[in-house]
């Protein structure tokens, strides 16, 4: 299935407008190794043997990030029950990411990106219309790796709410 604009309808008015990287199933997915909310560092060689479900968001504990990864979190056993797991990705400082994790009871990593450069090798950051304006940061994605590292699937500018339940139905979870 090749990288893709999720096309669900929706009133947000957020929308890339620059020609940053498009991973395509089939190419490697990018190396990356970040600490995590607990100031761990992880790596995706860590999930080497399984899939895993990468998604970018823009910050912790705000209304669409939060709905995000409530929805992970409750669709984690059916993710898992595919060999699947999850990992998000955001700017946040990790103390911010540990009270996010907290705050909600998620129980996959949350990585923190404070320079993005895993967000940009991953296509995640760049300049978008957000209301009409042109601005620059992070544009919600999703990239699923498969066990050899390969990347199997990826959505660009994804909408928060429904966005978990494509995913988990395109890989085979629900």
């Amino acid at each position: 299935m090749a990288a893709s604009e999720d096309t669900t309808p929706t009133t947000d008015t957020t929308e890339t407008t620059d020609d940053r990287v498009r991973l395509e199933p089939g190419q490697e997915a990018p190396a990356f190794s970040l600490p995590d909310a607990d100031g761990n560092t992880v790596s995706l060689a860590d999930f080497r043997g399984r899939s895993v479900v990468v998604y970018f968001y823009p910050k912790a504990d705000t209304p669409g990030c939060t709905t995000e990864a409530c929805d992970f979190r409750d669709s984690l056993d059916a993710l898992e029950g595919t060999g699947t797991t999850v990992v998000g990705i955001s700017p946040d400082p990790v103390e911010a990411l540990a009270a996010f994790r907290d705050k909600h009871g998620l129980t996959f990593p949350l990585l923190s990106d404070p320079d993005r450069t895993v967000l940009r090798a991953y296509g995640a950051y760049g300049q978008k219309k957000n209301y009409g304006k042109v601005v620059e940061g992070v544009i919600r994605s999703t990239v699923v790796v498969d066990p050899e590292g390969r990347v199997t699937l990826a959505k660009y500018n994804v909408k928060a709410t429904g966005h978990v339940a494509r995913i988990a139905k395109e890989i085979g979870a629900a």
